[in-house]
């Protein structure tokens, strides 16, 4: 009866991860500029890989299986918010702006050019 459970609880986390990478993809396709829509990505992406990897580790009864998934879960948290800062402050650089402008600008090097 509790290995019932478990399967449920693994199904219900599966389907919340997957209606969490929907929520990424939608927004990489809806959102209007790059910043908003790496945010999208880099954040819904990562909580959805992080349930699946959550429920493979709730169902499995082996040891190794269930390290590598919490490690996996890890990786995704660590990494994501990382990299996703490092492509956002690369893109500025670059010249990408924001779509809708912002009263503060707070990586504009000239404080007196808004």
């Amino acid at each position: 009866m509790i290995m019932d459970g478990l399967y449920y609880l693994a199904g219900l986390m599966l389907i919340a991860g997957a209606l969490f990478s929907l929520v990424a993809a939608l927004g990489i396709l809806r959102l209007p500029d790059f910043y908003s829509r790496m945010h999208a990505a880099s954040k819904a992406g990562a909580v959805g890989s992080g349930l699946a990897l959550l429920a493979i580790a709730l169902v499995s009864f082996d040891a190794a299986v269930i390290l590598r998934a919490l490690l996996g879960i890890v990786f995704f948290m660590l990494t994501a918010p990382i990299s996703a800062h490092l492509f956002a402050r690369a893109a500025y650089i670059a010249g990408y702006r924001p779509a809708g402008g912002f009263a503060l600008d707070e990586m504009n090097e000239r404080p007196d050019a808004n």
